[in-house]
Protein backbone atom coordinates (compact mmCIF):
# COMPACT_ATOMS: atom_id res chain seq x y z
CA UNK A 1 0.00 0.00 0.00
CA UNK A 2 1.52 3.15 -1.11
CA UNK A 3 1.30 6.15 1.30
CA UNK A 4 1.69 9.80 1.00
CA UNK A 5 2.81 12.38 3.44
CA UNK A 6 1.80 16.06 2.74
CA UNK A 7 3.64 18.83 4.27
CA UNK A 8 3.98 22.45 3.83
CA UNK A 9 0.60 24.77 3.61
CA UNK A 10 -0.44 27.08 5.55
CA UNK A 11 -1.68 31.18 5.43
CA UNK A 12 -0.43 33.31 3.21
CA UNK A 13 -1.36 37.06 1.83
CA UNK A 14 -2.13 37.47 -1.84
CA UNK A 15 0.79 37.82 -3.65
CA UNK A 16 2.78 35.47 -1.72
CA UNK A 17 4.65 31.89 -1.92
CA UNK A 18 3.92 28.67 -0.34
CA UNK A 19 5.62 25.15 -1.66
CA UNK A 20 3.90 21.94 -0.68
CA UNK A 21 5.73 18.65 -0.47
CA UNK A 22 4.61 15.38 -0.41
CA UNK A 23 6.51 12.38 0.16
CA UNK A 24 5.75 7.69 -0.51
CA UNK A 25 6.73 6.20 2.04
CA UNK A 26 6.05 3.20 0.80
CA UNK A 27 6.95 3.40 -2.84
CA UNK A 28 4.79 1.65 -5.90
CA UNK A 29 6.73 -1.05 -7.73
CA UNK A 30 7.37 0.58 -11.16
CA UNK A 31 7.69 4.18 -12.28
CA UNK A 32 5.01 6.55 -11.52
CA UNK A 33 3.13 9.81 -12.18
CA UNK A 34 2.67 12.21 -9.34
CA UNK A 35 -0.67 14.96 -9.59
CA UNK A 36 -1.63 17.68 -7.19
CA UNK A 37 -5.36 18.09 -6.86
CA UNK A 38 -7.31 20.90 -5.01
CA UNK A 39 -10.92 21.57 -3.24
CA UNK A 40 -12.40 24.45 -2.38
CA UNK A 41 -15.13 25.26 0.19
CA UNK A 42 -18.47 24.00 -1.75
CA UNK A 43 -16.54 22.98 -4.73
CA UNK A 44 -15.20 19.47 -6.36
CA UNK A 45 -11.62 18.57 -6.81
CA UNK A 46 -9.96 19.83 -9.34
CA UNK A 47 -6.98 19.16 -11.52
CA UNK A 48 -3.60 21.90 -10.56
CA UNK A 49 -0.43 20.11 -11.78
CA UNK A 50 1.18 16.37 -12.59
CA UNK A 51 4.43 15.26 -13.69
CA UNK A 52 5.84 11.94 -14.82
CA UNK A 53 8.21 9.78 -13.35
CA UNK A 54 11.54 11.11 -15.32
CA UNK A 55 10.23 14.88 -15.11
CA UNK A 56 9.71 15.34 -18.46
CA UNK A 57 6.34 15.62 -19.27
CA UNK A 58 4.25 18.16 -16.92
CA UNK A 59 1.00 19.08 -17.02
CA UNK A 60 -0.70 22.67 -15.35
CA UNK A 61 -4.17 23.52 -14.61
CA UNK A 62 -4.61 26.87 -17.15
CA UNK A 63 -5.54 28.54 -13.42
CA UNK A 64 -1.71 28.12 -12.29
CA UNK A 65 0.11 28.09 -15.46
CA UNK A 66 2.74 30.83 -15.33
CA UNK A 67 2.69 31.03 -11.15
CA UNK A 68 2.86 27.14 -10.04
CA UNK A 69 5.77 24.91 -10.66
CA UNK A 70 5.83 21.01 -10.25
CA UNK A 71 8.99 19.23 -9.72
CA UNK A 72 10.16 15.67 -7.86
CA UNK A 73 12.85 14.22 -6.82
CA UNK A 74 12.36 10.23 -6.96
CA UNK A 75 15.67 10.00 -4.98
CA UNK A 76 13.59 11.29 -2.29
CA UNK A 77 10.67 10.07 -3.39
CA UNK A 78 8.72 13.54 -2.93
CA UNK A 79 6.99 15.93 -5.35
CA UNK A 80 7.19 19.40 -5.05
CA UNK A 81 4.71 22.18 -5.71
CA UNK A 82 5.55 25.50 -5.75
CA UNK A 83 3.26 28.08 -5.54
CA UNK A 84 3.90 32.23 -6.16
CA UNK A 85 1.42 35.25 -6.52
CA UNK A 86 -0.62 33.49 -4.81
CA UNK A 87 -4.57 34.63 -5.07
CA UNK A 88 -7.29 34.58 -2.85
CA UNK A 89 -9.01 31.99 -5.02
CA UNK A 90 -6.37 29.45 -4.34
CA UNK A 91 -7.21 29.35 -1.26
CA UNK A 92 -8.21 25.43 -0.73
CA UNK A 93 -6.88 22.08 0.13
CA UNK A 94 -4.62 20.47 -2.10
CA UNK A 95 -3.99 16.50 -2.07
CA UNK A 96 -1.05 15.09 -3.83
CA UNK A 97 -1.54 11.90 -5.65
CA UNK A 98 -0.06 8.80 -7.34
CA UNK A 99 -0.93 7.25 -11.02
CA UNK A 100 0.74 3.98 -11.43
CA UNK A 101 0.18 4.09 -15.02
CA UNK A 102 2.91 7.23 -15.19
CA UNK A 103 0.70 9.03 -16.94
CA UNK A 104 -0.07 12.75 -16.50
CA UNK A 105 -3.77 12.61 -16.29
CA UNK A 106 -5.65 15.88 -15.07
CA UNK A 107 -8.62 13.93 -13.81
CA UNK A 108 -8.93 12.59 -10.25
CA UNK A 109 -10.10 8.87 -10.67
CA UNK A 110 -6.80 8.19 -12.58
CA UNK A 111 -4.78 8.13 -9.12
CA UNK A 112 -4.73 5.58 -7.02
CA UNK A 113 -2.99 6.91 -3.75
CA UNK A 114 -3.84 9.95 -2.29
CA UNK A 115 -2.39 12.04 0.28
CA UNK A 116 -4.08 13.38 3.67
CA UNK A 117 -4.58 17.08 2.37
CA UNK A 118 -3.13 20.54 3.46
CA UNK A 119 -4.77 23.75 3.55
CA UNK A 120 -3.76 26.65 1.74
CA UNK A 121 -5.36 29.89 3.05
CA UNK A 122 -4.40 32.88 0.89
CA UNK A 123 -5.98 36.28 2.60
CA UNK A 124 -6.63 39.07 -0.02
Amino acid sequence: QVQLVQSGGGLVPAGGSLRLSCTASRQPPNNYAMGWFRQGPGKEREFVAAISWSGSSQNYADSVKGRFIISRDNDKSTVYLQMDSLKPEDTAVYYCAVDLTNNIWSVHWKYAYWGQGTQVTVSS
